[in-house]
């Protein structure tokens, strides 16, 4: 509410001292007035509510303090090597570790927005794996809250992790989504109605409660991307780091989503985000911003300190210019590489905290440890999950169902191909199983419905994992589900699906074949058909888990070999069968 009344007394003295304003100007003001009523308006619901701190390790009720020192992160990388004899040239690939981030430093206060920028390619991304805990291999350093080092069990149930692609369930509407998120991330303890109520008070306040029955993939960039920020509004946490949230929209969908940012900021939350190249408008509303080249840290404070930063190591803005397009072209090197290394050393690689805008209240981690004394150890479970994994494998489910009720193209792919498939070899292999002189053609006939069996599953499950795999990481990072619910749900889904597939091409090629009319002798041939099923969906769900088989050439190639091993089988097959004959 003080920033409300803050920005109309501004309002006001600028009314006084007669002030014109463009006509672009009024309707900027009408759009920012709208919202300031609209957020009075339910300031008694969520949108005033403080974050709930719910991080046991550290026993404070204040909002934490983050710091990193000396970070370090490398990865693996491949490297061609030549060597040359004078005769021959040959090319070797070898592995070896690159450096991304170079000992840096940083703090980042509690309850602002704060913004990561820098050049492409200079560790923004990996910097904000390193803070909300998402990557851990590789890393060198801590990580501090509050002047403790991380927990990460604990500060992982405090923070959420939006990715820079919205990872979303696009079959379901804004509200089945919201829905379906409230039942994974709030306990039992929380009613139904309670559940409603939230629902409803973060769809008002983000826009998007006109659209809560319109399909998530119908949704425009702008949209999607403030649902993909209610989602993990649900549990209400105190962090949010989100990737690169900007991209891809275009500049009133980017005000719409830092806005969003900056009133979740000033309502207790730490919103650390990176974000590429902003706008001048863009860049003021960031409380503090943290910009890296090259692994390194260049600046570390304000936003409006940058400017005066610049000016006192002979670095001064032009007149007009943005200054996040000005440090962004220092950060690449257009003004010389030496400019950076002035600019890392005097800022210590993120050390320095001289820059900040109010020096009094960034405090040493020794300090923070006396300002916030631990209390009373708490007893706190390792489960992650707010909620059971019995509640969580009935959730999942329950979307599963909805899904495949959405889609139904596969289903009838599965369908449409055992009964074309069977009767093929039907009429191919007709009256084979009740005639002794052709025990061969009987034997061809159960080859080819092992062959089907194997092939036909094992190909239309290989791309269920990685057609799913940026919402799986997603997901069960910020803790909806364990991945033993999510497995146990995929196979119980298409449990009932492979079981009606194999009974209905069972009987086509039983009776077309001509087998035994004995009940025993079917009920041997359906479960061992039934159990290869099984076993392909195992060995395609494998594939599809190991391999990176989510590229459109990949599927390409998959399903061209699939026809041609189908076509190259019923060949071989008919070859057989009239050499035999």
């Amino acid at each position: 509410m003080y920033g409300h009344q803050s920005y109309i007394n501004a309002l006001d003295k600028k009314l006084l001292e007669g002030y014109q304003y463009s006509d672009v100007e009024v309707q900027q003001l009408r759009e920012k007035t709208a919202l300031i009523e609209h957020c009075i308006l339910h300031q008694h619901r969520f949108n005033l509510k403080q974050p709930h701190i719910i991080d046991h390790s550290y026993k404070t009720s204040a909002l934490p303090v983050l710091e990193m020192c000396h970070i370090t992160t490398t990865s693996n990388t491949v490297n061609r090597r030549t060597d040359t004899d004078g005769l021959s040239c040959a090319y070797a690939n070898c592995l070896s570790m690159k450096e991304i981030l170079h000992k840096v430093n940083g703090k980042f206060p509690g309850s602002q927005l704060i913004a990561i920028m820098g050049p492409s390619g200079a560790g923004k991304s990996t910097l904000l794996d390193v803070l909300s805990g998402y990557r851990r291999t590789g890393v060198e350093g801590a990580v501090y809250v509050n002047g403790r080092i991380r927990n990460l069990n604990s500060f992982r149930r405090m923070t959420c992790y939006i990715t820079q692609q919205d990872q979303l369930q696009t079959l379901l509407t804004v509200l089945e989504n919201m829905r379906i998120a409230a039942d994974l991330k709030l306990g039992a303890e929380i009613s139904k109605h309670e559940k409603e109520s939230i629902i409803e008070d973060i769809l008002t306040v983000l826009g998007l409660y006109e659209h809560q029955y319109t399909i998530t993939s119908r949704l425009s960039g702008g949209q999607k991307k403030r649902l993909s920020i209610a989602l993990e509004l649900i549990n209400n946490p105190t962090i949010m780091f989100l990737d690169e949230p900007t991209t891809g929209l275009d500049s009133y969908s980017c005000n719409q989503v830092v806005d969003l940012l900056k009133q979740l900021a000033k309502q207790g939350r730490t919103i650390i985000a990176t974000i590429h190249q902003p706008s001048a408008k863009l860049f003021q509303e960031f409380d503090q911003v943290y910009v890296l080249s090259s692994g390194e840290c260049m600046y570390q404070g304000c936003t409006n300190s940058l400017v005066p930063f610049l000016q006192s190591v002979d670095m001064p803005c032009p007149v007009y210019h943005n200054p996040a397009d000005y440090v962004i072209e220092l950060a690449c090197g257009e003004h010389g590489m030496e400019k950076i290394q002035t600019m890392v050393m005097e800022m210590g690689n993120g050390e320095s905290t001289d820059w900040f805008g109010d020096k009094r209240k960034v405090l040493k981690l020794e300090q923070l440890r006396k300002k916030y004394p631990l209390k009373k150890i708490i007893e706190q479970n390792d489960n992650l999950h707010a909620t059971s994994q019995w509640h969580q494998l009935e959730v999942l489910i329950k979307r599963g169902i909805i899904k495949a009720k959405r889609d139904a193209t596969l289903t009838h792919l599965r369908i449409g191909v055992n009964i074309s498939i069977a009767a093929m070899l039907g009429f191919l292999f007709i009256d084979a199983g009740n005639e002794g002189s052709r025990v061969l053609d009987n034997y061809n006939l159960l080859f080819s419905i092992l062959m089907h069996h194997m092939m036909a599953t094992m190909m239309l499950t290989v791309l269920t994992f990685p057609t799913e795999m940026g919402v799986l990481l997603k997901e069960h990072f910020n803790r909806w589900y364990s991945l033993k619910s999510y497995y146990l749900s995929v196979n119980l889904i298409d449990l009932p699906l492979s079981l009606f597939c194999c009974l209905l091409f069972t009987c086509i090629i039983y009776f077309m074949s001509g087998q035994p009319m004995e009940l025993f002798r079917f009920g041997m041939f359906f479960t061992i058909s039934f159990l290869i099923v099984l076993i392909a969906q195992s060995i395609g769900l494998t594939i599809g888990a190991w391999f990176n088989v989510v590229f459109w050439k990949d599927v390409y190639a998959l399903t061209i070999t699939f026809v041609l091993v189908r076509i190259l089988c019923y060949l071989a097959l008919r070859w057989k069968v009239i050499a035999v004959r």
